[in-house]
Parts: structure tokens; sequence; C-alpha cells
């Protein structure tokens, strides 16, 4: 019979340990995975989807970008554990809390990376150069460019632009450059707002910062934001401008609304500091879900008038 809530049953107060698989699928973090959706995004912006055996080219390209890069956060989260012991969120993380031995976690990390460059292969030689480019570039980061102002945002932005290319090569497709810059200043919106909210954190709790983010300022944050949205924006109505009516239709000008909710409400949240999970902002704001199906509808939409 179970205890009443609140009430001092036997194992009350008594945290659970997780089980060893439970800390290895931690170690993936599959929250984390909504950002290769990209992969498939950029096919279908290209209006690639319906084409014969695009689909199963693409949930090949998204299983591997999801095992690259989990694999890069288990070599992360071994390098960065003493690190993560002193966060509030991240000391949760299982090499921090020594649920996974550090030198556990490095070969799970490799057999990751490896599975992922092998799928790449499984597609073309040219998706394997973007394996290796995206592990490249997010290896270098956690090793280098997080530590560098500026340099660690737009690292992270290349990592975006490089799952919108590995759609464009798994479908294969030509990928329009108006898209690759919602790409590019969409990443540098929610790195920035990353990068606002962990310096708004550290002030507030009186932590001391990480030395890059001495290098920055809430003002500068707030500006490179703004830029970025604006650029964003701009980009996207660009894009959705540019192909011609179905029906007389403009159904892929009607995605702005929407999308530009989307900014609006991120940025929102932005400025009182909820940016530093950006996974878990999208995931666990109402408003910001609506405003992404009614997108994500309406770019569906226009997908299947173009086809």
């Amino acid at each position: 019979m179970s205890s009443p809530p609140g009430g001092a049953g036997p194992h009350a107060g008594v945290a659970t340990a997780p089980t060893p698989l439970h800390a290895y699928v931690n170690a993936l973090r599959p929250r984390q995975w909504i950002k290769n959706a990209l992969v498939i995004a950029a096919a279908g912006a290209a209006g690639a989807l319906s084409y014969d055996d695009v689909p199963a080219r693409l949930a090949v390209a998204f299983l591997a970008f999801c095992l690259l890069a989990s694999g890069t956060y288990a070599i992360n989260d071994v390098r960065d554990a003493e690190e993560d012991r002193l966060h509030p969120r991240k000391r949760h993380r299982p090499v921090a809390a020594g649920q996974i031995d550090p030198r556990a976690a490095t070969l799970f990390g490799g057999a990751l990376m490896f599975a992922g460059l092998l799928l790449c292969a499984l597609l073309s030689p040219q998706m394997v150069l973007v394996g290796f480019g995206y592990l490249a570039l997010t290896l270098s980061y956690t090793l280098v460019w997080r530590h560098i102002a500026l340099f660690d945002v737009g690292a992270i932005a290349g990592g975006f632009v490089l799952r919108a290319v590995a759609g464009g090569v798994a479908a294969p497709v030509t990928l329009s450059n108006w898209f690759l810059l919602v790409v590019t200043f969409m990443a540098v919106f929610v790195a920035a707002g990353k990068r606002l909210s962990e310096l708004k954190r550290t002030r507030a709790g009186r932590e001391q910062p990480r030395a890059v983010l001495e290098r920055y300022t809430a003002a500068r944050l707030r500006l490179l934001i703004a830029a970025s949205a604006v650029g964003a924006l701009v980009a996207y109505v660009a894009w959705a401008f540019q192909p011609d009516n179905v029906d007389a239709i403009p159904w892929r000008s009607l995605t702005v609304v929407p999308f530009a909710a989307c900014l609006l409400r991120y940025g929102a949240r932005l400025r009182v500091g909820d940016g530093e999970a950006p996974e878990d902002l999208v995931l666990g704001d109402r408003w910001l879900l609506v405003a992404g199906a009614i997108w994500l509808g309406a770019f569906a939409l226009s997908v299947h008038a173009a086809g």
C-alpha cells in the first residue's frame, strides 16, 4: 500500500539510484535530439520529402546525427565533470554524478560516434564528410572554442548549419542560401540566449562564472540576440516569398506569422533568463509549442501544395 503524498513511507526521502541502463540512456541526452530534426526540416524546406526514397534516407541521417551528437555529449561530460558538479542542473549528469566511470563514458562516446559515421557511410561518401565535419567542429568546441567569446557562439551556429547541410546531402537536394541563413541566424539567437541565461544565473547566485562568460556583458548579448532575431526574420521572409503561389494561395508566405510568433515568445523567455537549456525551454513552454505546431502545420501544407 503506497504512502499518501508527503507521508513518511518506508522509503520517504531516499533517492532511488538509477540503474546502469538508465544512466547510459541519460548520457545520450535524448531530449537534445530535437535539434537533429533540422536534418529533416532542411530537406522538407527544399521540397524533397515526396521523393521516392528520401524519407528513408532522412531517417538514417537523423539517426546518424543523434548517435554522433550523443557521442560528443559523452566525451564532453567526461571533460567537464568537475565543472558540472558545481552546476545546479548539470551535476545530475551521469559522469558528474558518479553513475558512469569516465573511462567507460569515453568508450561509450567513441562507439556512438563510430556507429554514427557507419550510418553516414550507408548514404554516401559526402555524408561521411559532413559527419566528420560535425565531429571535428563539436569536439574542437569542447576543447577550444567554448573558451573564446563569440567563437563559442559561432561554433554552436556551425553545428546547426552542418545539420541542415546533412539533410540536403542525404536527400540529396540543393538547399536555398536563404534557408541556410535562417538556420545560421537562429543558431546564433539560441546560443547568445544560452550565454545570457548563464550570465544571469551566475550573477544571481554569486557564482564564479566560467572564463568565457567574463568576456560577455548582458547588454552585448542582448544586442547580439536582437540582431540575430532580425537577421533570422529577414532571411525567413526572403526564403518564404521565393516560390510562386499555388492555386493563388501563398502557402509558404503564411508560415511567416507563426515563425515570427515563435521568435517573439522565445525572445521573451530569454529576457527572464530561461534560455540556458534550449530543449527544455522549447518542450516546456505551452505557447511556444502552440506557435510551433501552427508553423509546422502551415509548413507541411506549403510542402504538400508545392509537391
